[in-house]
C-alpha cells in the first residue's frame, strides 16, 4: 500500500498542530477527547511523539512515530508495534495496547494508544534489580513456534543476524568523522567477533532489544515498566541484559544517568537469573559476555550512522527510516550528538574494552 504523504503545513515537531491532529484522528476512530485532554510530551526520543490522553477509563499515550527504526511503511510498522506490545504483555511489566490509530491526511504514519504509566525514571543503581526482574518477565515467557512468530523478527541464527546487522551498521564508519585511533579500535573490535554463537536456538526467547534504562519508569509499587516496545523480537537476552547496563547505555538518559562498577553489574545479571528461574542455566556467562560485546558495537555503529543520517532532510513520503534532526527538537539533537560524539572517542572506546576484559571475573553464573 503507497505511504501517505503528509499535508504541506504538517510540522511533527510543532506540538500544538500535533495535538489538534491528533484529536481529529481519535474523533475519525471514535474516540473523541477535546484539546484540554491532550497534553504533549517532552521530545526525548528519536523515534516517536507522545502526547498524553486523559481518559475516563484510564489515562492512555498516543505514540506518534516520527520513523520507522524497523524500516517498515507506516502500516506494517504500528502492526509491528502492536504486536510487540501484545506479546509483552503476557510478562505484567509493560503497557497495555488500546488500539491503533491508521496512518490518514492527519497522522501520516498513525499511532498506538497504550496504557498511560504513571512513574519515575529509573535511579541507578538502585533500581536495576527491578529492571533485571522485568526483562526476566519478557526472557521467561513461552517462546512460540517459528510460524507463529511473525511479524516479530525471528532470524533463525540470532547471533548471525546481529552481528550482520552490526557490520551493516559498520559501512557508516569511514564517512562518520573518527579519529584514527577510534576506527583502529572499533574495526579490531569488529574483526574479534565469532562468526557464530553455540547453542543460541536453545537461549532464544522474546527480548526487547532496547532495554536501555531510559526506556523504564518506576511505578508506586516498584515495578519496572519498560515502556519503548518499538523493536521486540525472538533473540538472545543477553542483547537486552547489555543494553540495559552498558556504559554507552546507562549514561544516554539524562534522567536516569549512572555509571556503574562490575560489581554491580555482576549483582544485575545475578538478579536477572534468579528472577528467570531454571531456564537461566541455558545462558552460560561467556554467552553473556559475547551479547555484551555486540551490543556495545551495535550501539557505536549506530552512532557512526546517526552521524551521516541526521544531517539530511525528512522524506516527504515518510517511509520508513529517517534519522533528519528536522524530526525532533533541537535540544534532543544537541544531546545526541554529545552522546555520540562521547561514545566514539578513543578514551570512551578504551574504557569500554578495559570493562569488558575485566568482567569475566566478576560475573559468574
Amino acid at each position: 500500500m503507497p505511504d501517505t504523504t503528509p499535508p504541506a503545513d504538517m510540522e511533527s515537531h510543532a506540538p500544538a498542530t500535533l495535538v489538534e491532529r491528533l484529536a481529529r484522528a481519535l474523533a475519525r476512530a471514535g474516540e473523541p477527547a477535546d484539546g484540554d485532554a491532550l497534553e504533549p510530551m517532552a521530545d526525548t526520543g528519536l523515534a516517536h511523539r507522545h502526547i498524553w490522553i486523559r481518559h475516563a477509563g484510564g489515562d492512555r499515550v498516543a505514540r506518534i512515530p516520527k520513523q520507522s527504526q524497523m524500516r517498515l511503511a507506516p502500516r506494517d510498522n504500528l502492526a509491528y508495534q502492536a504486536a510487540c506490545f501484545d506479546r509483552a504483555a503476557a510478562g505484567g511489566h509493560t503497557p497495555r495496547l488500546h488500539g491503533v490509530l491508521p496512518p490518514d491526511e492527519d497522522l501520516p504514519r498513525g499511532a498506538l494508544l497504550v496504557e498511560a504509566i504513571v512513574g519515575r525514571p529509573a535511579r541507578l543503581p538502585d533500581d536495576l534489580p527491578a529492571i533485571a526482574r522485568t526483562l526476566a518477565s519478557l526472557h521467561r515467557l513461552p517462546t512460540p513456534g517459528r510460524a507463529e512468530r511473525a511479524p516479530l523478527l525471528a532470524p533463525a541464527d540470532p547471533w548471525r543476524a546481529m552481528r550482520e546487522e552490526i557490520l551493516d551498521q559498520a559501512r557508516a564508519l569511514p564517512e562518520a568523522g573518527l579519529s584514527p585511533e577510534a576506527r583502529w579500535l572499533i574495526e579490531a573490535q569488529l574483526r574479534a567477533l565469532p562468526e557464530r554463537l553455540p547453542d543460541v536456538a536453545a537461549m532464544t526467547t522474546l527480548i526487547s532489544f532496547d532495554a536501555h534504562p531510559g526506556n523504564f519508569l518506576i511505578d508506586a509499587s516498584g515495578r519496572a515498566v519498560l515502556v519503548d516496545l518499538e523493536k521486540c523480537r525472538y533473540g538472545l537476552p543477553g542483547f537486552d541484559l547489555a543494553h540495559a547496563s552498558l556504559y554507552t547505555s546507562t549514561t544516554w538518559d539524562p534522567a536516569s544517568r549512572a555509571v556503574l562498577d562490575i560489581e554491580r553489574v555482576a549483582a544485575f545479571q545475578a538478579e536477572w537469573r534468579r528472577a528467570l528461574g531454571p531456564a537461566a542455566a541455558a545462558h552460560p556467562d561467556a554467552a553473556l559476555l559475547a551479547c555484551r560485546r555486540a551490543m556495545w558495537l551495535w550501539s557505536l555503529t549506530w552512532c557512526a550512522k546517526w552521524r551521516g543520517a541526521h544531517r539530511h532532510d525528512t522524506d516527504p513520503g515518510r517511509r520508513g527510516e529517517d534519522w533528519s534532526a528536522e524530526l525532533s527538537d533541537s535540544a534532543l539533537i544537541e544531546h545526541v550528538r554529545d552522546r555520540v560524539d562521547h561514545y566514539l572517542s578513543p578514551p570512551t572506546l578504551r574504557r569500554v574494552m578495559a570493562e569488558l576484559d575485566a568482567i569475566p571475573t566478576h560475573c559468574t553464573g
